[in-house]
């Protein structure tokens, strides 16, 4: 079985015979590693393309069988965690995290320790995180400095993206050894921070035609810097100093402006490009525009667990510090419908992934823009809430179902960067980041619980369906009982090929993905960008079925296993038996032009609803 595009393929070892040492209870010792057996059964086990019930066997920190309790013997000395009522997810992706950078002056408070440890409480197994080259400097060095940060502290595994904040020669060839020695397929190019990092049109098409020889992804952050500059001179000059200057001069078409650019860009070049963060309705609507002209080809989005979740009438708040803890570039936006209309262009695939943008500054830090909004450290928190939040405002609502869901949080950045399906899937073969969900528990979001070293929260007293009951990292169970235990530098360094098949057959002429975007749609119709009157009808919340159909139990992946026979539909199957001698959417083809505002309505949501909105 080919898992995954990788010159570094799995070899699977045989099942040990070894013991386990467990504690009195059967949790794991703390000295143990990732070479553990466990046994999750009775949960329903979900993929971006699916659910069924079935039973998952991990060892040496790998998934091994994923199908019927009846057609596997369970190795004795394997601890068993029943998850009955729950779901069985793979374990989030967070594509755009900033741990430990050096922004405005200072330096972000959440290290790759604290900022991976309160990733794995809040769901996610694997985070990718930006190295930023300071103007002038070498890619190669900035890229040995980041993993020089984070090697010896991730408590999870991770990824890099490396961004472009000059060009020259020297920068072209250092891409080119960075693809191909150094395990990283994507360069984002930032058009905001005039006189920063801000590339002009010229460079990025340059920058864009490089990644398209080299089978990278482009990312751009897409700001019109020019226009922001002199938007904050007239602000400034005006008296207009606190927090709320900060949107003023970076208003909704300033970004929208900016992703079309970069996709007409992109376009000409023929190089994929993935806009990092859209905030706004007015970018949602370029980026899916842009789609569709190119026949969703090419062009990929994401959005925040922050536009989700919150907005940017918090700018005006009376409290500074308050408004200021939640300045991030694209801002936040002032239009209190914007979460919704977000969720639902991801509900219908115009955005493909959440992000957290997680770079976290105290209050302390904040103050450094006391008095001119241009010098507040930009970046909010969202690294541990981003799976609850998107839980909250897309499964909860009746927005989205679960196997969408996991596609935007976790599967679809594991396609576009190249991890699938060792990440992003739970399947034989796929490394053993697993969360067991429970879609029914609460809990309410606060900077009193949580686990950033942060002391603000970005979505303070929001409370949340949708728990991570228990996380298992690199087959180590690292949430348990609300209890959470990490080892830092569990992690590893994830390399991303290049030319990730997912973005790269498309642009290559080759359409058939089996049925992979008709699935990752899940039935949904496409979003009309026309329409201009709907009321609101969400259906029902999504809820477990009360009886599932198993599906074909999967292969145990091993030396010397065997296909096990798949089982017949039929009721609840029993558990395995025990072994004790330790064996081993397409926009509407009519756009209106003369409107600036359009409205998306979904035709066919989960539940049969039909939901529509400005």
């Amino acid at each position: 079985m080919h898992l995954w595009n990788n010159s570094k393929s799995l070899s699977f070892r045989k099942l040990s015979s070894k013991s386990l040492l467990t504690m009195a209870d059967g949790s794991p010792t703390s000295g143990e590693s990732a070479q553990n057996r466990l046994y999750i059964k009775r949960g329903h086990v979900v993929n971006h393309d699916g659910i069924q019930q079935a039973d998952i066997y991990i060892e040496d920190g790998t998934i091994r069988y994923v199908g019927s309790g009846a057609d596997f013997v369970v190795p004795g000395g394997c601890r068993t965690i029943d998850a009955a009522g729950l779901m069985v997810i793979p374990g989030g992706i967070d594509p755009h995290t900033h741990f430990q950078l050096e922004f405005g002056g200072t330096v972000s408070v959440d290290d790759f320790y604290q900022g991976t440890k309160a990733a794995v409480a809040g769901g996610t197994t694997t985070i990718m995180d930006f190295v930023i080259p300071k103007k002038g400097e070498s890619l190669l060095e900035a890229y040995d400095e980041w993993r020089c940060r984070a090697d010896t502290k991730v408590v999870c595994d991770y990824g890099l993206h490396v961004a472009i904040t000059w060009w020259s020669k020297s920068v072209r060839d250092e891409m080119r050894i960075l693809c191909q020695e150094r395990g990283v397929n994507s360069f984002k190019c930032f058009m905001a921070y005039k006189g920063l990092f801000q590339v002009t049109d010229s460079e990025l098409y340059e920058i864009f035609e490089t990644c398209k020889e080299l089978g990278a992804v482009a990312q751009v952050h897409a700001e019109n810097g020019d226009v922001i500059a002199k938007n904050v001179q007239k602000l400034l000059a005006a008296g207009v100093t606190g927090p709320e200057g900060h949107e003023l001069s970076r208003t909704e078409e300033v970004e929208a402006e900016a992703v079309n650019r970069a996709c007409v860009i992109a376009h000409q070049t023929k190089c994929p490009l993935y806009v990092v963060h859209v905030m706004s309705k007015s970018a949602g609507i370029e980026l899916a525009r842009a789609r569709r002209r190119y026949n969703g080809v090419g062009i990929y989005g994401e959005t925040l667990a922050a536009a989700l979740g919150t907005d940017g009438t918090n700018y005006t708040h009376q409290c500074w510090h308050h408004a200021a803890c939640h300045v991030l570039s694209p801002p936040l936006r002032p239009d209190p419908t914007t979460p919704e209309f977000m969720m639902k262009l991801l509900a219908q695939d115009d955005l493909q992934t959440t992000g957290s943008d997680n770079c976290t500054f105290n209050k302390a830090q904040k103050e450094l823009g006391r008095g001119d909004f241009t010098k507040i450290p930009n970046g909010v928190n969202g690294v541990e809430d981003r799976m609850s939040v998107v839980w909250e405002k897309g499964v909860q609502t009746g927005l989205i179902d679960p196997q969408r869901f996991v596609a935007i949080t976790s599967t679809n950045a594991a396609k576009i960067f190249n991890l699938y399906p060792r990440k992003g899937r739970i399947a034989p073969g796929s490394d053993a980041d697993v969360v067991i969900w429970d879609p029914k528990a609460v809990r309410t979001i606060s900077a009193a619980t949580h686990r950033q070293a942060c002391d603000f929260n970005i979505f303070e007293g929001m409370k949340v369906h949708g728990v991570p009951e228990y996380v298992i990292v690199r087959g180590r169970v690292c949430v348990e009982n609300g209890m959470l235990r990490v080892a830092e530098g569990h992690g590893q360094f994830v390399e991303t090929p290049v030319n990730p098949p997912f973005v790269y057959d498309a642009l290559n002429g080759v359409t058939d993905r089996n049925g992979d975007d008709k699935a990752a749609r899940n039935g949904l119709q496409s979003l009309d960008l026309n329409q201009k009157h709907s009321d609101v009808d969400i259906p029902e919340p999504y809820s477990l079925p009360e009886k599932y159909i198993p599906g074909p139990a999967l292969s145990v992946i091993s030396v010397d296993s065997q296909v096990s026979t798949p089982h017949s539909a039929r009721g609840h199957r029993p558990d395995g038996t025990k072994d004790m001698q330790q064996s081993t959417f397409s926009i509407s083809e009519e756009l209106d032009q003369s409107e600036n505002r359009s409205c998306i309505r979904v035709k066919n949501p989960p539940g049969g609803k039909s939901s529509g909105f400005w």
